[in-house]
């Protein structure tokens, strides 16, 4: 039965028997990384190998994407807990506003605390009781480590020797090997906790036993609230800001009740950041570059020597500093010679963009948010099906540098979202993403310019204020793209950016229009993967036709790695011949290449997805797509000219078929069918 204090020897007998553990920070992070391999994943990113860190994949609001952000953290941590040269360093993200850096640092706070909150895991500190008879404390009766040091920090400095301490806690049941290990993260007490000690000491004569029963080991209190465990400090202006924030200052309270004035205890140190996350906590300063010069000094210190420091008192510290910058604060802070101590102090992580615009997804998700959305006038507003994968395109691509002598935008925007990009290899895209990392300036590096979280946060406010989406209550996903050019025009200053954005814009409305055509032929075939059926059918009939078993009937079976199931198909080469003159091939030799391709990519992709089904090859997709509309309904143009057409009966019950499938089976509401079967109609950015 746990209760909510214990003493100095119960907790050392707990501790031996393995109920609690002593470890710095870096030690306690490195184990809720490490611990659990199966929590580790190698994934291919950019065309790179690369390590996954499952922990910050879980809950229901997690880190998406910034996959060498944590590589880079987890080296961090655990070169840290080796006794590396980062355990005296500061990680700090840098990038420019809306990537990610501050939600990182809030998703690692609170992935702390709950590891800290598993019982094993719990943080302990010692309250000191002070004797009745003993004076110079007023009403002051007990006093708690203002720096949350742990109760084995205590045992280690009970005796002035360090040697006598070793003794003592040889004693108490600990064998040489544990006692050295614990050793290793010796530091002293606090002057203030060191002070009060001694004086109780002088006050029994030296006998340890009545001290021992005047400490308390409590429990660390984990709240986010509080600052305790994890802590953050905003950069604040020149006037409100004040060393007073991080360290504390003197207490007048302290003093009425204190009658030695060079008593450390005088000065409160929870009035400040640093001291609440003393005992194996996270500080976390938010735009760290952006303090003024005396707190970049205190932070230096701290970060040196892991220790707070007021007139010449000291207090020692176990805490992970981390930290967060955009990239103009670095640079302007580095044109300051004066300045570089801090710097060297520093493990700088370079922050991009997210550039998979499949993860995107989901950040865009974030930025919509889960809760009911209203119209101006209190209606239920709908949100278009289509509207996510828009906004997702359309920032991915802004965050994808030019270089179409080797990529173009798509081929680039596919193949870091793990796509199949035609003939392009990741290898063109790894050899581009290492090139721009050899870039000075930071801005040019791959993904670290273009439209941020922020950024997609301005367009749906700004699609949201429309007219039309409160008239129509629904957030249509065209109007996406007016609301984008509403962001661009008024937040982005540069002329060069505006020109590649506006090109991006266009480039994201030609797809959109393609996933339209595709989300057309599922609603007039009243079948929701009704084009998805039909790129598997065409995959497997291109497998089924390089079987040494095929008969003169052309049918085949195979097994369907996604059902499981056994089924029969027959090759239809009139069918396959019209997909691939979708795709411009004419002749048998670039026919048979094409048909290569697509047998090695489905079985090297089943090898990771079993469910795996082609709808990323856009060109297959559209080759498919058209192929369907062609021979369905004449073509496209038949399609378009009955849905525009409705003066007879058959294009009007069509219309309304159409309509009621989208609306009943694919998630649109009347607003957004209606005006998508409209922008399917017309000519305009037709690709």
């Amino acid at each position: 039965m746990r209760t909510n204090s214990k003493t100095l020897i119960q907790y050392l007998q707990e501790l031996k028997n393995g109920e609690h553990k002593f470890e710095n920070v870096f030690q306690a992070l490195e184990r809720m990384l490490f611990d659990d391999s199966k929590q580790i994943k190698l994934v291919v990113v950019n065309g790179r190998n690369t390590y996954d860190f499952m922990n910050f994949r879980t809950g229901k609001k997690h880190i998406i994407g910034l996959y060498d952000v944590i590589n880079n953290f987890a080296a961090f941590i655990k070169d840290s807990a080796e006794g590396g040269e980062s355990k005296e360093m500061a990680f700090v993200l840098v990038g420019e506003p809306g990537n990610g850096k501050t939600f990182f640092v809030e998703f690692l706070s609170s992935l702390y605390r709950d590891f800290v909150s598993i019982p094993e895991n719990n943080k302990y500190t010692f309250r000191i009781k002070i004797p009745t008879e003993m004076e110079g404390y007023g009403s002051i009766r007990s006093i708690e480590s203002q720096t949350f040091e742990d109760p084995m920090i205590l045992a280690m400095n009970l005796f002035s020797s360090k040697d006598d301490s070793k003794e003592y806690l040889l004693k108490s049941g600990f064998n040489v090997k544990t006692i050295d290990k614990y050793f290793t993260n010796y530091r002293p007490l606090g002057a203030d906790s060191e002070y009060i000690i001694n004086n109780i000491k002088d006050f029994y004569d030296g006998d340890i036993d009545k001290l021992l029963e005047l400490i308390e080991v409590i429990n660390i209190p984990i709240s986010s609230t509080l600052g305790t465990i994890t802590g953050k400090y905003p950069a604040k202006d020149k006037l409100t800001s004040s060393g007073v924030d991080l360290v504390g200052e003197e207490s007048i309270q302290r003093l009425l009740h204190i009658s030695d004035t060079n008593n450390p205890y005088r000065f409160d140190l929870r009035r400040g950041a640093l001291a609440r996350v003393g005992g194996g906590g996270i500080h976390f300063a938010d735009e760290i570059f952006k303090n003024k010069t005396d707190l970049m000094k205190i932070y230096l210190g701290v970060v040196q020597d892991r220790q707070i420091e007021i007139d010449a008192f000291k207090w020692p510290i176990d805490t992970f500093i981390i930290a967060t910058s955009n990239n103009a604060d670095v640079q302007n802070y580095r044109t300051n010679g004066e300045e570089k101590p801090i710097l060297d102090r520093c493990k700088f992580c370079y922050v991009s963009h997210n550039t998979n615009y499949n993860l995107q997804k989901e950040l865009t998700s974030y930025a919509i948010g889960e809760g009911n959305k209203t119209t101006f006038t209190g209606e239920k507003l709908h949100i278009d099906p289509n509207i996510i994968y828009a906004l997702s395109v359309i920032v991915t691509l802004s965050r994808l540098p030019r270089v179409e002598d080797k990529l173009t935008p798509i081929d680039m925007m596919k193949l870091a979202a793990g796509e199949v990009a035609g003939d392009k290899s990741m290898k063109a895209l790894a050899e581009i993403v290492d090139e721009l990392e050899h870039e000075f300036d930071l801005t040019k590096r791959f993904g670290q310019k273009g439209l941020g979280q922020r950024d997609l946060a301005r367009m749906i406010t700004t699609q949201r204020g429309f007219t039309e989406t409160n008239e129509g209550k629904c957030m249509f996903a065209l109007d996406a793209f007016k609301a984008a050019e509403n962001v661009i025009l008024d937040y982005i200053q540069d002329n060069k950016e505006h020109a590649k954005y506006f090109d991006d814009l266009k480039i994201a409305k030609s797809l959109y229009r393609k996933r339209i055509r595709t989300e057309m032929f599922n609603a007039f075939m009243d079948e929701p993967s009704a084009i998805k059926k039909d790129v598997m059918m065409y995959v497997n009939m291109i497998i089924g036709m390089g079987r040494s078993d095929l008969g003169a009937d052309k049918i085949i079976t195979y097994r369907d790695p996604q059902t499981g199931k056994t089924q029969p198909i027959k090759i239809d080469e009139r069918f396959i011949n019209a997909v691939e003159s979708e795709l411009e091939m004419k002749t048998v030799e670039q026919k048979e290449s094409f048909r290569g391709q697509v047998r090695k990519i489905y079985a090297q992709k089943l090898q990771t997805d079993k469910n795996y089904d082609f709808m990323d090859n856009s060109d297959i997709v559209k080759a498919v797509t058209d192929t369907r509309l062609n021979s369905d309904i004449a073509s496209a143009g038949g399609l378009i000219g009955a849905l525009a057409n409705r003066t007879n009966e058959d294009n009007e019950k069509l219309y309304n078929r159409i309509v009621s499938t989208m609306v009943n089976k694919l998630g649109y509401c009347n607003t957004c069918s209606e005006k998508t079967i409209e922008f399917f109609c017309t000519q305009d950015h037709q690709t």
